[in-house]
């Protein structure tokens, strides 16, 4: 390549942002063993030992930088340095050396039998086996001598280009150095996006013809619009950086409350998962809470908890915010994230299977049990009438059960918008309840019909796709004639440009994570609350996703 190549490469882009430095590529993957000669039998046993060393070894690495780490990234190191110690792998391990195979191909072949395992049970899970196969690659490196896979140290400012990241790369992420992170797999929703957005710097996914670039040269990344520049002149480059930097600090030292540039309020929420989580979102800008995932509490419970031990919690996350709004959602059990305790069926294609609220059809009396639960959390918080909603409700019926089992609870009723069936019939349904949530990652889903976890399928699952935003312009004219509230709590809430054609279709609230708080906060300062009307609807007229966010920038 020289130095006067210039082309652009298209992504979807997930933190928005400008950044400006050499390419730097990750670290191969190792290469894998295929076979080898048999371990002759009293040797074996040294063999089983010296991959329990590796392993252990490289569970010691992650767990000293999970140390080190925080937020989410300590989250990750730290549930990947527990897989690297998870006794029923190092048995699998064990069980094929003992069978002859060396250290190094049993590590392999014992990760194959769960990795198709979890692949088979899709969404979180099948993340799960990227996951274990980066254990894998790094087990199979200390057995072998080679260099871990991974993120090269740089000195200097640089722009991460990768085929893909496992989440322990992603979260051992230094912003200082690392400026901007592109990747020609991995999806809006993937851990690689979400880490990327808790550091604040640029990020593309799904990026293809990455091959292209070579190590060192300089590249420009927009991440709001999912552009990758090379050979752009370097003096324009650097104005949009030193122009993304003051948006940046601006961002550093906001401070509340969210609202427009002709001061209309906007009611910005956190997503929580338990209580140390809600009290940690009440130190920051958000109003209260308008997603608490209860099923994130329960991943590993074996047996459903009692009514006393989830009022426990509930009235924990309720008091994290007093006299606040909280947003609780029944247990979202099934496809990606199943519960020890429901009676999960094997299913051919789970995400379309029972799940959310449709798992009390296989389960009864688990969701009245969960609204006595929450009504009684309430209670002990002093809460008059919480907000709970049900998760993947498709049927009026549904929704008439659902609000009927809330409200003899003293309980006011919601739904999830996440299946398209509710936005068209969306008057029918609000007929019924008393507000709704939209979950935009599944409505995205559903409505594209592509699996928000392919990495393939990431322009797909582009929030800012113009089919889902008339759904959802649908769903907030739906809540604005009834009088009643229509909030986002997906991963478009985050998106500060986003956030203000929501505002702009009517949407009114946004319920986000923690940190992707301010970003918005900044953006919404900046415009009129006409402006974002007006913006939707020329997003409206869009017919791409590219095309959308194109008209959204010029607007706002």
């Amino acid at each position: 390549m020289t130095e006067t190549t210039t082309f652009t490469i298209q992504g979807t882009g997930v933190v928005p942002g400008y950044a400006y430095a050499p390419v730097i590529w990750a670290t191969a993957r190792p290469t894998l063993p295929s076979g080898g000669a048999p371990v002759p039998e009293d040797r074996r046993e040294d063999e089983v030992a010296r991959f329990n060393a590796a392993a252990g070894a490289v569970a010691d690495r992650l767990a000293a930088r999970a140390s080190a780490a925080t937020g989410v990234a300590a989250e990750v190191l730290g549930a990947t340095a527990s897989l690297a110690r998870d006794r029923g792998w190092a048995r699998a391990v064990a069980k094929l050396v003992k069978g002859g195979t060396s250290a190094e191909v049993a590590t392999v072949g014992a990760t194959e039998q769960f990795v198709e395992t979890f692949q088979k049970m899709g969404g979180l899970m099948a993340e799960r086996a990227t996951d274990l196969r980066d254990i894998r690659d790094r087990v199979v490196a200390e057995l072998s001598g080679q260099p871990e896979p991974g993120i090269p140290h740089s000195e200097t400012a640089a722009v991460l280009l990768a085929e893909d990241l496992a989440p322990a790369d992603t979260a051992g992420l230094d912003p200082a150095t690392i400026v901007a992170l592109v990747t020609r797999l991995g999806g809006p929703t993937s851990h690689t996006a979400i880490i990327a957005r808790q550091l604040g710097i640029p990020c593309i996914v799904a990026a293809a013809g990455l091959d292209r670039i070579e190590e060192g040269t300089a590249v420009l990344v927009d991440g709001t619009r999912g552009l990758v520049e090379i050979g752009i002149d370097p003096a324009v480059a650097e104005e949009r950086v030193t122009e993304d930097a003051a948006r940046r600090e601006a961002i550093r030292v906001w401070s509340g409350p969210a609202q427009t540039k002709d001061g209309v309020h906007v009611q910005v929420l956190a997503n929580v998962q338990d209580g140390a989580s809600a009290r940690k979102s009440a130190e920051t800008q958000a109003e209260g809470i308008g997603l608490f995932r209860t099923e994130l509490s329960f991943l590993s419970a074996q047996t459903e908890p009692s009514i006393e031990e989830q009022a426990d919690l509930y009235a924990e996350v309720f008091g994290a915010f007093p006299g606040g709004k909280v947003v609780v959602r029944t247990l979202d059990a099934g496809s990606d994230k199943p519960v020890p305790f429901a009676n999960h069926q094997k299913e051919e294609n789970p995400a379309l299977g029972v799940r959310g609220m449709r798992l009390d059809r296989t389960n009864e009396g688990l969701l009245a049990r969960q609204l006595d639960a929450l009504a009684e959390g309430a209670r002990r918080a002093q809460v008059d009438k919480p907000w709970v909603m049900a998760p993947m409700v498709s049927t009026v019926d549904e929704a008439r059960l659902f609000s009927a089992l809330a409200r003899e609870r003293g309980i006011s009723p919601g739904i999830m918008v996440e299946v398209p069936a509710v936005a068209i019939l969306a008057d029918a349904f609000m007929a019924e309840v008393d507000f709704f949530s939209i979950g935009t990652n599944d409505l995205t889903q559903y409505t594209l019909a592509a699996d928000r976890m392919s990495s393939p399928l990431a322009t797909l699952t582009d929030p800012w796709q113009p089919a889902v935003l008339r759904l959802i312009a649908m769903t907030a004219a739906a809540g604005e004639r009834a009088g009643k509230p229509v909030g986002v709590c997906g991963e478009a809430a985050a998106d500060p440009l986003l956030a203000c054609v929501l505002l702009g279709l009517g949407v009114t609230s946004l319920s986000m994570a923690p940190t992707a708080i301010p970003a918005v906060g900044v953006q919404l300062a900046t415009v009129t609350l006409e402006q974002c009307r007006a913006a939707a609807q020329e997003v409206l007229a869009t017919s791409t996703s590219l095309e959308a966010k194109e008209r959204a920038a010029e607007l706002l």
